[in-house]
């Protein structure tokens, strides 16, 4: 089959940026860098600390499901949300983000919109000395919040103020300036918002129209039928990029090498 030379000329550019991309690491000049002990990453289940495990092989699938749709649609923001609290959607939204981030062609920026119950940084062992709030009421320097967790190409945007009015917060004009500035803040990055379960707070439904598409994680044996009803009704009209089954009890596929 004959290949155009416009079509070569194309591939060849792509590898090319692919490969610049590759030989020039980012340089944090401005983020705080935090280096995490990989047995802290274990212990909290963080798939950075599990290189060549079976359940990073099932997030390295998720990622891969997500970016196709999300590339699809021409996205690239993304709330992590649950039916109901504990089902595993921090969790599931910090190890999607750092397999992104594993992708060569763009950046992750991973946000904790859960002001009513923070915990992003926690499972990263850092105990971060300024978070999102700071930006929100004091006008803080986003420089000044952000860390990179000594993951190449990921950037952490904490939260460390538990909020109670937080829907109110989350659709006010100094919000929408917030997350257009981490829209743009960069090129080829993608942003992970993690969010409060549907459940729990009308949160999402304030959100919702500041993100590109929602992934609903819901926990095998713990979400009821009625609450992914419920909360599939809510969310009529939004983009749900998918579904995450947390916890099954089927074994994860073995990671093999070739």
């Amino acid at each position: 089959m004959a290949v155009e030379r416009s079509s070569i000329e194309a591939m060849m550019s792509s590898k090319d940026k692919q490969q610049d991309f590759i030989q020039n690491p980012i340089s944090y000049s401005n983020t705080r860098r935090v280096r995490v002990p990989v047995p802290e990453l274990r212990k909290n289940r963080v798939v950075t600390g599990y290189e060549n495990d079976a359940h990073t092989a099932e997030y390295k699938m998720l990622r891969t499901q997500v970016l196709r749709r999300m590339r699809a649609n021409g996205w690239t923001t993304l709330a992590v949300t649950s039916c109901a609290p504990g089902e595993g959607k921090t969790l599931t939204a910090i190890n999607l983000a750092y397999s992104m981030a594993k992708e060569v062609d763009q950046t992750v920026l991973l946000v904790d919109f859960d002001l009513r119950r923070p915990s992003v940084a926690k499972y990263f062992g850092v105990q971060p000395p300024k978070g999102v709030m700071d930006y929100l009421v004091n006008d803080t320097p986003l420089d000044e919040i952000l860390f990179n967790p000594g993951v190449e190409r990921l950037v952490v945007l904490p939260n460390t103020v538990q909020l109670h009015n937080s829907s109110e917060m989350l659709s006010s004009p100094v919000m929408k300036r917030l997350v257009q500035e981490l829209k743009t803040r960069y090129q080829s990055r993608y942003v992970l918002f993690d969010m409060p379960p549907v459940l729990a707070a009308d949160d999402v439904l304030a959100f919702a129209p500041y993100v590109d598409g929602i992934l609903l994680v819901v926990e095998e044996g713990k979400t009821k039928k009625a609450e992914l009803q419920r909360t599939m009704e809510i969310l009529e009209g939004i983009n749900i990029v998918g579904t995450v089954l947390n916890k099954s009890k089927k074994p994860a596929i073995p990671y093999y090498y070739y």
